[in-house]
């Protein structure tokens, strides 16, 4: 089943740890429509600028799993509202780095992190967004003694 022009749901919600555990992992019709508006309005537009395949390395996240990976209670995976995005080694000439600032730059979201990763290039980009509540707040997420660390985003 497609979601948007160039996402699958299976690509959404597929989770080795929740084949391994044996959890489902399929959205309600609210999070459907979620993964929709979120596939349409952040992740089609990403993929028709940089016009090579993005890789999803996080979609959906019932809360099930959620739990089982130790995510974040209030995560917007939960709820179909957020992706992870991850570019590097794909060899498809684009960057993590290069995703991030197209989104920062260009489009509407709720949450864009810098997610750990350096100066250069984070290891992956989290994407939100919420239709009519974005506040494009852009975060560096960080490890500090084990655990993770949220910051401002500074360039």
């Amino acid at each position: 089943m497609k979601l948007s022009k160039y996402v699958s749901l299976g690509e959404v919600v597929h989770s080795d740890t929740a084949k391994r555990r044996g959890i489902d992992n399929n959205p309600t019709a609210e999070h459907m429509d979620n993964l929709r508006i979120i596939c349409t309005d952040v992740f089609d537009k990403v993929r028709e600028h940089f016009g090579v395949p993005i890789y999803i390395s996080s979609g959906y996240r019932g809360k099930e799993l959620n739990a089982a990976i130790k995510g974040s209670a209030s995560s917007d995976h939960c709820n179909g509202r957020a992706l992870d995005l991850d570019q590097d080694y794909k060899g498809n000439g684009v960057s993590n780095r290069e995703v991030f600032d197209y989104i920062k730059d260009n489009l509407d979201f709720d949450q864009l992190i810098y997610e750990m990763g350096n100066r250069k290039n984070p290891d992956w980009v989290h994407v939100g967004y919420r239709v009519g509540e974005n506040r494009k707040q852009v975060l560096k997420a960080i490890r500090v003694d084990g655990k993770t660390k949220y910051l401002n985003y500074e360039s």
